[in-house]
C-alpha cells in the first residue's frame, strides 16, 4: 500500500465488520448445505437455481476474504469441507430444497438490506447492494418455480374493503375478553408467514434431529421441532378462529435417512441462526399487532425461543463450536496487565 493510499484509506467500522463477519459465517454454512443438495437434486427446473445459489455464496466468501486480508482481519473459520459429507444419502426432497431456497432468498434479502443501510465505505456498500440484488433474484426465481408447480401456499384472500374507515373505539385494541374484532390484514400477514417459517423449521429440524450424531444435540433439535410445532398450532388456531384457511403442506420434505450429511456443529449453528431470525420476526409482529392478545402471543413465544437459544449456545460453547465475533478491546484488562 502506497503512502498516499495509506493516508486516504478508510478503515472498516464496527457495524461493517459485524455484518461482514456474520455474512461470512452464514455463507460458509449455506455453501455446505447447498453442496449436499446438489449431490441428490433431480428436478431439472431447480438445478439451475441451486447452481446460482452456490455461485452466490462462493463469490460472497471470496469478496469478504479479500476485504479481511486487506484490513489484516482474521478470516473466520466458519464451515469447511469437514462440515459436510457429500457421500451421505439424501436427507431432504426436491420440494424441500425449493422451499428452502425461496426462504433463504427472502431471509438474505432482508439482512443484506439492513447491512447496506449500516455501511459507510463505498466498496462495502457496493458489495451489499450486489448481495441484495442477487438474493432478491434468488427469491424471485424460486418463487416462479413454486408457482409454476402449484405448490406455493399463499396467505388467505379476503374481500377488498369498500370504504376508508377510522378506529372509533378503544375496543379495537382489546383481545383478552369479550368479542374480539376481526384480524387486520397486517395481523393476518404476520401470523401466516410466522406460521410458514415455523413449518419449514419443523421439516429442517426433523432431518437434523434424526441424523445428528450426539445424543445431546439430537435431544436439543427434537425440542426445537416440538417448539416450532406448538407455534404453528398457536398461529393457525388464531387464523382459524377468524375463519381463515391455513393450508399445511402434505410433503414433509424429509427422507428416512439417519446418516447426517452435516456436522453437529453446523446443525447447531443453523438452528440458533433461525432462532435469532425468528426473534426479529416476532418482535416486528408484536410491534404491528394492535390486538393485545396477539402482541402478547409474540412476546411470550419470543421469550420461549430466547431460552431455547441460550441452551443451544451453551451446547456450542461446551463443544467449542461457537466462534467468537469480533469484540471491542477490553480496556480494564489492558490496564490491569
Amino acid at each position: 500500500m502506497t503512502q498516499q493510499s495509506k493516508k486516504d484509506h478508510i478503515p472498516v467500522d464496527s457495524a461493517e465488520l459485524a455484518n461482514l463477519w456474520t455474512s461470512y459465517m452464514n455463507d460458509s454454512m449455506l455453501l455446505r448445505i447447498f453442496q449436499h443438495f446438489r449431490q441428490h437434486l433431480e428436478d431439472p427446473e431447480i438445478q439451475p437455481l441451486l447452481h446460482y445459489a452456490i455461485e452466490l455464496s462462493s463469490n460472497h466468501l471470496k469478496k469478504i476474504e479479500e476485504i479481511f486480508n486487506e484490513e489484516n482481519i482474521p478470516v473466520p473459520i466458519g464451515f469447511t469441507e469437514d462440515d459436510v459429507d457429500l457421500s451421505a444419502p439424501r436427507l431432504y426432497t426436491d420440494t424441500f430444497v425449493l422451499n428452502y431456497l425461496t426462504n433463504i432468498g427472502k431471509f438474505l434479502a432482508n439482512i443484506y438490506t439492513v447491512a447496506l443501510a449500516n455501511s459507510s465505505r463505498a466498496d462495502i456498500r457496493t458489495f451489499y447492494t450486489d448481495c441484495t440484488t442477487s438474493s432478491t433474484n434468488l427469491f424471485n426465481r424460486s418463487m416462479e418455480i413454486l408457482l409454476s408447480k402449484g405448490i406455493h401456499s399463499r396467505p388467505p384472500i379476503i374481500p377488498a374493503p369498500k370504504n376508508v374507515e377510522f378506529v372509533q373505539e378503544q375496543s379495537f385494541l382489546a383481545g383478552w375478553f369479550g368479542e374480539r374484532r376481526p384480524l387486520t390484514t397486517i395481523e393476518i400477514m404476520d401470523l401466516f408467514f410466522n406460521l410458514k417459517r415455523n413449518e419449514l423449521g419443523i421439516w429442517l429440524l426433523t432431518g437434523f434431529s434424526q441424523s445428528a450424531k450426539m445424543e445431546k444435540v439430537r435431544e436439543y433439535l427434537v425440542r426445537g421441532k416440538q417448539i416450532a410445532a406448538k407455534h404453528v398450532e398457536i398461529f393457525g388456531s388464531v387464523l382459524r378462529e377468524n375463519n381463515l384457511p391455513v393450508s399445511m403442506s402434505a410433503d414433509t420434505g424429509v427422507t428416512n435417512s439417519t446418516i447426517s450429511p452435516f456436522s453437529d456443529k453446523l446443525m447447531m449453528f443453523h438452528t440458533t441462526a433461525l432462532i435469532a431470525a425468528g426473534i426479529g420476526f416476532y418482535g416486528a409482529a408484536a410491534g404491528t399487532s394492535t390486538r393485545r392478545d396477539l402482541s402478547s402471543h409474540f412476546i411470550r413465544l419470543s421469550a420461549e425461543i430466547m431460552k431455547y437459544a441460550e441452551d443451544g449456545a451453551n451446547i456450542m460453547i461446551q463443544n467449542k463450536w461457537l466462534e467468537t465475533p469480533p469484540q471491542a478491546p477490553n480496556h480494564e484488562n489492558s490496564a490491569s496487565s
